[in-house]
């Protein structure tokens, strides 16, 4: 299966790769964010503490929603 997404991912037009590209820095901003606002104890969001982890929390939650949800829309389909 990777290897066909592989063999896809090469005829893939420009604006395809840019749109996985995308993709991808979108997953990684949100899942930075999330770690932050989690991890980063001075961050100026005037917040109580379990509030910024259930924010963040969800952050991360949304962030892998989209990963799944990009590369469950983008499948390369096979032509007969």
């Amino acid at each position: 299966m990777l290897s066909k997404w592989v063999m896809q991912y090469k005829k893939k037009s420009l604006k395809e790769r840019f749109l996985l590209f995308m993709g991808i820095l979108f997953f990684l901003i949100y899942l930075t964010l999330g770690l932050m606002i989690i991890f980063w104890k001075k961050i100026p969001l005037n917040m109580d503490d379990n509030y910024r982890l259930m924010f963040g929390g969800l952050l991360i939650v949304y962030a892998f929603f989209r990963f799944l949800r990009f590369f469950n829309s983008s499948e390369p389909t096979e032509e007969s």
